[in-house]
């Protein structure tokens, strides 16, 4: 049986592991000619106590966003991927990557690295990949460090 991935989701974060892992979703949405999604949750958790105080931490976290997605774009355009969406949510990446995102997209394929960013919330209640991988109705592709 052969799979033909059309809407790949890859997460990113900014971490060396996303970047791996999204240049495994460019890959592999050059080789199944797929719409690529490129994604990134702002965790709204960790600004729930400041935002009261300074809204703009949030706006920065939305620009580093921003910025972020659209060099992940440019990159994916060079490589020859023609069909590039970027989505900003807001929320649990866990939850929103797992469930929402993919749903509402109806993602074929979420990719992501094996670790990212938030070493403190994986220690305590474990990781983001292995939350997409254990909630995901699709496919799930995890990057590991190369090392």
């Amino acid at each position: 049986m052969t799979m033909n991935y059309q809407t790949i989701l890859v997460a990113v974060d900014g971490s060396d592991e996303s970047k791996r892992a999204f240049k495994k979703s460019v890959e592999l949405a050059k080789y199944h000619g797929s719409q690529l999604l490129i994604t990134h949750v702002v965790d709204t958790r960790t600004f729930a106590s400041v935002e009261h105080y300074d809204r703009a931490i949030i706006s920065e976290a939305e620009q580093y966003a921003e910025e972020m997605l659209q060099d992940y774009k440019q990159q994916a355009q060079a490589e020859g991927v023609n069909e590039i969406e970027l989505i900003i949510d807001y929320g649990s990446p866990k939850v929103k990557i797992a469930k929402d995102l993919a749903k509402k997209y109806e993602v074929d394929l979420i990719v992501t690295g094996a670790t990212g960013l938030n070493a403190v919330e994986r220690f305590l209640i474990g990781s983001v990949s292995e939350h997409i991988t254990r909630h995901s109705q699709c496919d799930v592709l995890i990057v590991r460090n190369q090392e």
